[in-house]
């Protein structure tokens, strides 16, 4: 497989549901969308990791959000890794893709050899959807705990929404014979839809902070259990490998429980930035703010953290007073 060849199943994700036991998901595979996004920066290793993972749960997590809906992921730490934010932006019209784009900051020297969820410290992992002008955006966060940022959203999805949810990861550097070393990713959500359990209303748990497994019981916990150890046996190439089609996989994991899939959601790397937007953005400034920002050039620049792009403004007309 030479660079540019693409699967069909790249860069997709497909929504399913198990009729037989109430649960839904979605199996995704990201490999341009990565290359997009981790070739505006030379992140370390460590970085690129979290990153990579961070957009593979933004494409499983906002296949569900409606059309021109935008949700974004955050983590803020006190960390080596101080922030990863991404942005999936829904399609404009049906059967268009997705976009997705994402950046991080981190401080280099404090960066160790330990794995990637190493690297973020005290903090939070926040989810948000913007539903557009005139609606209230909503926000959840969760503590960053879990060693992962998988576990992390498992947590929020169990703490804030009440419900089960499990993610199965798999991300990388792949090369081949006839291929450059590039990121790939894949993964599975899963997502049991039960009534409100006692426990999730009485905020009783493990700890302070709701699992997945606090919210099932019954037919539902057996059920629940079953279905992620069934889960737990996909392997790495399943997920990322050229030769497993996300339907089949789906068959050999779950063909007791019935798999229904949907039409799969093309997805890709985009970025929303524009001029007008860093105009509009730098419109709350004075010009006495804005004589600061001024280069020895006379410009004022900006550059978008997500993509790279680099603008170059006339003073003059930016700022609150360019608006007079």
């Amino acid at each position: 497989m030479t660079q540019g060849t693409k699967i069909a199943w790249d860069d997709t994700v497909l929504p399913f549901q198990l009729d037989d036991v109430d649960m839904r998901g979605r199996v995704a595979r990201l490999d341009g969308v990565l290359e997009g996004i981790l070739k505006q920066h030379d992140y370390p290793p460590q970085v690129e990791a979290l990153v990579a993972e961070m957009a593979l749960l933004t494409a499983l997590i906002g296949q569900t959000i409606k059309l021109r809906w935008k949700l974004s992921l955050q983590v803020q730490s006190k960390g080596a890794v101080r922030m990863i934010a991404t942005d999936y932006y829904g399609p404009e019209k049906e059967g268009e893709p997705a976009r997705i784009r994402a950046y991080a900051s981190y401080d280099a020297d404090r960066l160790t050899d330990e794995a990637p969820f190493e690297q973020v410290g005290e903090g939070y992992f926040a989810i948000m959807i913007d539903q557009g002008k005139g609606m209230t955006p909503y926000q959840g966060i969760t503590p960053l705990a879990g060693g992962s940022l998988a576990a992390c959203a498992e947590a929020y999805f169990a703490q804030s929404e009440q419900l089960p949810t499990r993610f199965s990861l798999s991300f990388g550097k792949s090369s081949g014979p006839d291929e450059p070393e590039h990121w790939r990713a894949g993964g599975i959500m899963l997502q049991h839809m039960p009534k409100a359990s006692p426990l999730a209303a009485s905020g009783e748990g493990t700890g302070d902070v709701l699992k997945a497994d606090d919210l099932v019981e019954g037919d539902e916990a057996e059920n629940w259990n079953r279905v992620n150890i069934l889960l737990g046996t996909v392997e790495e190439l399943e997920l990322i490998g050229p030769s497993v089609p996300p339907t089949d996989l789906l068959l050999r994991l779950f063909h007791e429980e019935q798999p229904r899939v949907y039409d799969a959601q093309p997805v890709r790397f985009g970025c929303t930035c524009s001029e007008d937007r860093v105009r509009q953005s730098l419109s709350i400034y004075s010009a006495r703010d804005i004589e600061k920002m001024t280069t020895d050039e006379g410009r004022v620049t900006a550059d978008c953290q997500f993509c790279g792009a680099h603008y170059d403004l006339d003073p003059v007309t930016v700022g609150f007073d360019a608006k007079a």
